[in-house]
């Protein structure tokens, strides 16, 4: 299995009630299947994993395996214990999932070292159906994974990649280093990072900000990789400000209103989770149109 490109972490659209709205999800599956995107990451971060249901999760798997077009489908499937992350797993296996995200258990935080990281990695890739990835994004468990654990899990047949969402260049380029020439695809988790992942070797990006300008995230992918350095540079200088405001200052409710702006269905977010004010809404939007204006 070759991974590369960019993926969306697909955002989840919710009604006013709080109930997943799955026509909303599938007009989103079926528009990002006719771009460039590699694949779809469905229960990611921005999807709002931790407040779906696991009967929702398997139906938005399920959902987007019949809409991806042929596109990679890949999964976040990670829970507090192995056993469950190796039971949710094998039930998107058998949906369709091509491979998974796995996050770091982190509820007991301060006991994520690498020997019992090490042990649980081990034993989920030992025994599911399909390929899995690593997850690191300490901004919202506070475990960073470290350059030793990925040195080890590298080698295991079954794990195939991470996805780093730490924003932490120097260690991004500890994680090459330490997996060179292994089977191994290390992706960036954050456009904001993207240009200098790319020049440190990433197979790509896993970025929030695919889902609403999925097509500038690939042209920053796709420049850089023809040897247009100074195009691919442009590009991520023009969409970086959108990043920012999506992922660091207004959030995945920021996110969805974005994603509403560019022609997708951003839908609602879950409490505890907050919609944005009508001023929140106006600067974004100038935003992105002074992000659209640069073009």
């Amino acid at each position: 299995m070759e991974l590369k490109g960019i993926f969306p972490p697909m955002i989840t659209p919710f009604k006013e009630n709080g109930e997943v709205d799955y026509d909303a999800f599938v007009y989103n599956v079926k528009k990002w299947a006719g771009t460039g995107l590699e694949g779809l990451l469905v229960l990611g971060s921005n999807s709002e994993t931790a407040f779906l249901r696991e009967e929702e999760k398997l139906k938005l798997i399920q959902l987007t395996v019949e809409n991806a077009g042929g596109k990679m489908v890949m999964c976040g499937t990670g829970m507090e214990t192995a056993s469950e992350t190796i039971e949710l797993t094998n039930k998107a296996a058998d949906l369709g999932a091509q491979c998974a995200l796995i996050l770091t258990p982190c509820f007991y935080d301060a006991a994520m070292k690498t020997p019992s990281l090490l042990e649980y990695y081990t034993t989920v890739a030992d025994n599911v159906k399909i390929p899995i990835l690593v997850y690191n994004v300490p901004k919202f468990t506070h475990v960073n994974v470290g350059a030793d654990l990925i040195e080890q899990l590298a080698k295991h047949p079954n794990i195939i990649g991470m996805k780093d969402s730490s924003g932490d260049m120097p260690q991004f380029a500890t994680f090459k280093r330490v997996t060179k020439g292994q089977d191994f695809a290390v992706f960036v988790g954050t456009a904001s990072a993207l240009y200098p992942a790319l020049a440190l070797g990433a197979a790509g990006g896993i970025l929030a900000l695919a889902n609403c300008m999925p097509d500038e995230c690939i042209e920053v992918y796709d420049r850089y990789r023809k040897g247009d350095l100074d195009g691919s540079l442009e590009t991520y200088q023009r969409i970086f400000p959108v990043n920012t405001a999506v992922t660091g200052t207004y959030g995945i409710s920021g996110l969805k209103y974005v994603s509403t702006l560019c022609g997708y269905k951003g839908g609602y977010v879950r409490k505890p989770l907050m919609e944005q004010s009508e001023k929140n809404k106006e600067e974004m939007k100038k935003i992105l149109q002074k992000a659209r204006a640069m073009e």
